[in-house]
């Protein structure tokens, strides 16, 4: 096992592999930006060091500085996290080169399956089923307009190197083809630095299930189950849950099976997770690999009852898998909800500040990782993801109840929040019973907007009312008195006398 690790990461997830060396006896180094000399993670790790200035691009982004630092606190290994440098294989390839361990997958294969591109043309040689469409970046408009023909409407562009719903377009009629083309194109430029897009088929109300993958780099790898990520705004996940409510054994093993030979065929080691869709009758298209520990990785580890973190670390330090298939048994069901310092109410616009009161859920099977406390002051340079609630039990009914509990019991002060989102989401039927899909969510906030709109406008018609009967009513009821058009001198008098009483 590895002395010292240096952690490239911040927030919830650079303390929850703090937390993780601590329990194996490794040392850490935290590395801050301006923004974050007073977050918890740098007072949790054993060291830290200052990288630069609060925009991520000159701090957790700086690939040569953090580099320099681990070699400078003789770290061994840099585990990268999510997001910032976890998915950038130059950055893996120039640990490699420096002979420090990158807690991941070897660059070559991050290379091959990170790319969206060049992973589905690795899905083709491992014999999987993927969503008909190009398997290279599109070199022209022209070739978006012979590829959507022949694979036919609606398809969806995608940003090659793209993540998190950036660069991405719907795309229903060849009209608006060309518009959504330039934006796609010029959104994953901004985001990615690279403009490369490519187009498939797109598969309407499809369910998103995700497999865990782990592999040793003594050729043994296996599959931890599925993850449901069904619940997504703008194809972002809100919430993730394992099991499936879909997904029988059978098909677990299938697409656990096909998981396996894309991370084999592709020498990969370490933590892996390989996304699909899956229609209405079981079928499996690949949609992606995240070559990484994933966000919603709790809810693996509480069914599994296995530390992804600890075997990410014993695997790079070539430690073999301790376990077989057969050993990986599931049980009980858990949610996770992405906590944001956001405001649903106002397009979802984060809600950074100072947070001046936080009382944490707790009690059976809820689990808490969260990266702040009370008196810090959210910044606005990152992500603003605070903390991710978990909730386990025997059952998804229970593990429901259980969550709807602890967000009852989740108080965060001084910022907006999503927490009642989330009440708003558990308490619908459609979610209660899993009738859920890719668009679920973006449907039940439309009628949402529409429900208020109906109200507002109920709202507007009985405030008109109200007004006509008081305006109706008003000379009648008038202190002054007097004789009024249409009302009787004998009934002005009797109110008179009894507004008097």
């Amino acid at each position: 096992m590895f002395r010292k690790v240096l952690i490239a990461n911040r927030g919830e997830i650079a303390l929850r592999l703090i937390r993780a060396c601590d329990e194996l006896g490794v040392s850490t180094v935290a590395v801050y930006s301006d923004a974050d000399r007073a977050a918890l993670h740098v007072s949790a790790a054993k060291e830290a060091c200052w990288l630069g200035p609060a925009p991520a691009r000159e701090s957790y982004l700086r690939g040569d500085r953090i580099l320099e630092i681990a070699k400078q606190t003789g770290a061994e290994a840099i585990h990268p996290g999510y997001g910032f440098l976890s998915e950038n294989a130059d950055f893996a390839a120039a640990c490699e080169h420096a002979g420090i361990k990158f807690i991941g997958p070897p660059s070559a294969a991050m290379r091959e399956l990170g790319s969206k591109t060049s992973a589905r043309r690795a899905a083709d040689r491992a014999g999987m089923p993927r969503t008909p469409g190009s398997t290279r970046g599109l070199a022209s408009l022209d070739e978006a307009y012979a590829v959507a023909q022949e694979i036919g409407y609606p398809v969806m562009l995608k940003a090659a190197a793209g993540g998190g719903g950036k660069g991405m377009r719907a795309v229903t009629h060849r009209d608006e083809l060309r518009a959504a083309f330039e934006a796609a194109q010029s959104e994953a430029e901004r985001a990615f630095g690279s403009s490369e897009v490519y187009l498939e088929k797109l598969i309407e109300r499809p369910r998103h299930i995700e497999i865990q993958i782990l592999a040793d780099e003594h050729g043994k790898c296996l599959y931890l189950g599925e993850r449901e990520c069904s619940v997504q705004r703008r194809h972002q996940k809100v919430i993730e849950e394992a099991p499936s409510s879909v997904v029988s054994e059978d098909l677990r093993r299938r697409m656990g099976e096909a998981a396996v030979r894309l991370a084999q065929s592709a020498g990969y080691t370490n933590a892996g997770t390989v996304e699909f869709l899956l229609d209405n009758e079981e079928n499996f298209y690949f949609l992606e690999m995240n070559t990484r520990l994933q966000v919603e990785h709790p809810v693996t580890e509480l069914v599994t009852g296995l530390d992804l973190v600890h075997l990410q670390l014993r695997i790079a330090a070539g430690e073999p898998l301790p376990f077989t298939q057969e050993e990986v048994q599931l049980r009980g069901h858990a949610i996770e909800c992405r906590i944001y310092a956001e405001d649903p109410d106002n397009g979802f616009f984060p809600s950074p500040g100072r947070i001046t009161r936080l009382l944490r859920p707790g009690g059976p099977g809820i689990r808490e990782d969260c990266g702040v406390y009370e008196g810090w002051t959210v910044p606005m340079d990152y992500d603003p993801m605070l903390s991710k609630l978990i909730a386990y039990a025997p059952s998804r009914e229970m593990a429901i109840v259980r969550m709807e509990r602890a967000l009852g019991e989740y108080v965060i002060g001084g910022i907006r929040t999503n927490l009642g989102f989330f009440r708003r989401i558990l308490a619908d039927p459609d979610f209660r019973t899993a009738h859920i899909d890719t668009g679920y969510l973006d449907r039940l906030l439309a009628e949402n907007v529409t429900h208020q709109v109906i109200n507002s406008a109920e709202s507007e018609e009985i405030a008109g009312i109200a007004a006509a009967l008081f305006e109706r009513l008003r000379p009648a009821i008038s202190p002054s008195g007097g004789e009024q058009a249409g009302v009787s001198p004998w009934k002005a008098a009797a109110r008179q006398e009894g507004l008097r009483g």
